[in-house]
């Protein structure tokens, strides 16, 4: 993949209650490996978060986590990445996971992945960034976020061109071409709406 050394990946802690969640964490996080791609993620060793990491590992990937020191004990901190770093807070974390990362997938998880993808797609609306965003719609989790950025265009808060911020994927193999051929996004996007 060009220009794609490390992808961050945004999900939960834990796995959900569709086994698809948990079947397609393991498959993307051997793709990982098998590509040769680090993973940079929320540095946790349970939920959907410790079963990719677990998986890029086993296929010999690089795998950095990143996680806040008070949420060691509670996210239960995964000392058997290649990299841990501690961070003093949570908006620490996320500055950290987006400085070690060349793109971003989202895969289902609670209201801190929700967080940090809209956070992440804010940022390159400022133009803070230019990398490319993926939102992996296992099991259609992702469609009420999509009617929801459709509602802020109808009701005259965006412009049409924020759906260009990121990619929705509906299978494994489009997240790795969404990462690869992200959305030309206009000047638009942020001057119609200041």
């Amino acid at each position: 993949m060009k220009n794609i050394s490390n992808i961050c990946v945004f999900c939960g802690s834990k796995v959900g209650e569709n086994q698809q969640y948990e079947n397609d964490a393991k498959k993307f996080g051997a793709l990982l490996g098998e590509k040769n791609i680090g993973l940079v993620y929320g540095g946790g060793r349970i939920g959907l978060m410790g079963i990719i990491a677990d998986a890029v590992s086993k296929a010999g990937g690089k795998v950095t986590g990143v996680i806040p020191e008070f949420l060691m004990n509670l996210e239960i901190g995964n000392e058997k990445v290649d990299e841990l770093i501690i961070t003093d807070s949570m908006h620490d974390r996320k500055k950290t996971m987006y400085q070690q990362s060349n793109g971003f997938v989202s895969f289902p998880g609670g209201v801190g992945t929700l967080d940090e993808t809209l956070e992440i797609i804010s940022w390159k609306q400022l133009r803070l960034h230019n990398k490319p965003i993926v939102l992996y719609n296992c099991a259609g989790y992702w469609e009420g976020l999509e009617a929801l950025i459709e509602k802020t265009i109808s009701c005259g808060f965006a412009h049409q061109s924020v759906q260009e911020l990121f990619t929705i994927a509906n299978t494994l193999e489009e997240i790795f071409f969404a990462l690869d051929h992200p959305p030309k996004v206009g000047d638009e996007v942020l001057t119609s709406h200041l």
